[in-house]
């Protein structure tokens, strides 16, 4: 993994401003989200929590641009991301966002190495610098020897490692992780939480992980507790 300054800052990678969601439906309007603000800077582990149809995941969907708000705005590094034509706003997820999902999403006929260079591909990044990186995240994630392995040979724990190298391949602003230790067993989950916290201690970088594990919430840097489409509270751990 490239060096980064071990100095922390206190710039804003993302500004969430009064984001609502309303989707119509045939029993009427039902409101996913109300007026939702925060922001988070450099190098924060932040958890958003909450039960079911509490809106964090539509609130993930609008942080990672997956998906447009009703009203409000999203700055990415400053950046509105709904002021962005459909092209920009898929290069800045491409370039700017790393997604961690609870179903790894891998794709099984290509290698481990392969999986993790797939946004550089996508981005145009050269095959010597995407080669290198590759290579340099899967030894920081401890699955070097599992380079030319395809994704189905690997435990559960390992497939989420691949996942969250690929979320590092092209040097995010932030990674989104959805759920990232549902799918796996107590003490694995335990490893990948370890590993997210770890790339915002020691590499900088700044994590937002959905979860309903309010245990492992309280042990980021920070837990925003969602319920009814609103932040219910906000805490500093």
């Amino acid at each position: 993994m490239d060096s980064i300054s071990q100095v922390k800052q206190t710039h804003k990678v993302l500004d969430v401003q009064n984001i609502s969601k309303i989707y119509q439906t045939a029993a009427g309007k039902v409101v996913a989200l109300k007026n939702v603000s925060f922001s988070v800077p450099k190098s924060q582990f932040v958890s958003i929590v909450g039960p079911s149809g509490s809106g964090k995941s539509t609130l993930l969907n609008m942080i990672g641009a997956l998906d447009k708000p009703t009203r409000g705005t999203v700055l990415m590094d400053g950046i509105d991301l709904f002021g962005l034509s459909d092209n920009q706003i898929a290069r800045i997820r491409n370039n700017k966002i790393g997604f961690v999902f609870q179903s790894f999403n891998l794709i099984n006929r290509s290698s481990v190495q392969k999986n993790i260079e797939m946004p550089g591909i996508i981005s145009g990044m050269d095959s010597y610098i995407r080669t290198r990186r590759s290579l340099s995240i899967l030894k920081t994630l401890g699955i070097l020897k599992k380079a030319n392995h395809k994704p189905n040979n690997l435990s559960g724990g390992e497939q989420q490692r691949v996942a969250i190298g690929r979320a590092l391949i092209n040097n995010p602003s932030i990674i989104l992780a959805d759920e990232p230790t549902g799918n796996l067993d107590t003490s694995t989950g335990e490893e990948i939480f370890q590993l997210l916290s770890q790339l915002t201690r020691r590499y900088l970088r700044t994590v937002v992980m959905i979860t309903h594990n309010v245990d492992l919430a309280k042990r980021t840097d920070r837990s925003i507790y969602m319920k009814d489409g609103i932040i219910e509270k906000d805490v500093n751990n």
